[in-house]
């Protein structure tokens, strides 16, 4: 234990997500020993992201204005929406370069151990989406790309059958796999499972 701002600095460092006690006592003597135009530097963009940065109002990624640049870019498709849980995973989406349309961030997944409900995520504004054209173009396809984990396939388990009722929509799972340089005899069931089920012609 350290006196007092030190400590209660390491305490709010070890409160940030994937920062254990060790790393944010490294943290906050690396801070105590920085230049202080670099601590004012981190000090002012902390600043700018909790007062500049919102959330898009038509997908509900992070914008620096009301709607995001994918919702305002008029060369993405209209007609496909991407399902994600966050959005740090618009961005591990738009790495690949594959995808061409737009997104719906649903600000995590149903988890109901620790009270996450349909009600907690953004499931109203996705279904009210789907109803509405953009710019005279219907949407015709919803991919759901929520993380292949428990919460996440209850997730697009749940997003699935409510997409169901919509006619004409076309409702698709990203597969998942084998990893490319992986070897066959180090998958495990569930994934080399999930590969054979989805695989596809040559």
């Amino acid at each position: 234990m350290y006196e007092g701002p030190v400590q209660d600095l390491i305490d709010e460092l070890g409160r940030l997500p994937g920062v254990g006690p060790k790393s944010a006592q490294r943290i906050a003597f690396h801070l105590l020993a920085a230049d202080p135009a670099d601590v004012s530097r981190l000090q002012e963009a902390l600043q700018r992201v909790k007062e500049g940065v919102m959330f898009c109002e038509v997908c509900g990624n992070v914008s620096e204005q009301n709607t995001c640049r994918i919702c305002r870019d008029p060369r993405r498709e209209a007609s496909v929406v991407c399902v994600v849980e966050e959005p740090k995973d618009v961005l591990a989406i738009e790495r690949t370069r594959e995808f061409k349309g737009r997104y719906h961030v649903l600000g995590g997944s149903l988890d109901p151990m620790s009270g996450i409900g349909p009600d907690q995520l953004r499931v109203r504004e996705l279904l009210s989406r789907i109803g509405q054209q953009v710019n005279g173009v219907d949407i015709s396809e919803v991919i759901l790309a929520t993380d292949p984990n428990t919460e996440g396939e209850a997730t697009a388990t749940y997003l699935g059958r409510l997409l169901r009722e919509f006619p004409g929509l076309t409702v698709t799972r990203l597969a998942s796999g084998l990893p490319m340089g992986g070897d066959l005899e180090f998958a495990d069931e569930l994934t080399l499972g999930r590969a054979l089920s989805g695989r596809r012609a040559v």
